[in-house]
């Protein structure tokens, strides 16, 4: 069972900036996708930005251009750097791992931007 760590939440103020990290149990190089999802209440949750094994990111439309995914193999981690936040990206972050017939969840982080 691999563990998967969020940090780097908070409350922001709209236009502002946070950097979210995600911490794997194990190496996450042979994950074929990390990626980060957000719910907010009374909603499903949402895809935000993947990055897979190739290194190649895809983002939702609503965070292209201020959201950027990263990684660093060595440390089993996943970033997602976001910028000029807006009140509507207030949600529960939650970092995935997953692969053919598996998925893993962290336990989810808040972020909450004011306006």
């Amino acid at each position: 069972q691999v563990q998967l760590v969020e940090s780097g939440g908070g409350l922001v103020q709209a236009g502002g900036s946070l950097k979210l990290s995600c911490v794997a149990s194990e190496s996450i190089y042979g994950f074929n996708v990390m990626g980060w999802f957000r719910q907010a209440p009374g909603n499903q949750r949402d895809l935000v930005a993947t990055l897979d094994t190739r290194g190649i990111p895809n983002y939702a439309d609503s965070v292209l251009g201020r959201f950027t995914i990263s990684r660093d193999i060595t440390k089993n981690a996943v970033y997602l750097e976001m910028k000029n936040l807006k009140p509507e990206d207030t949600a529960v972050y939650y970092c995935r791992s997953s692969g053919i017939g598996y998925q893993y969840w962290g336990q989810g982080i808040q972020v909450t931007v004011s306006s």
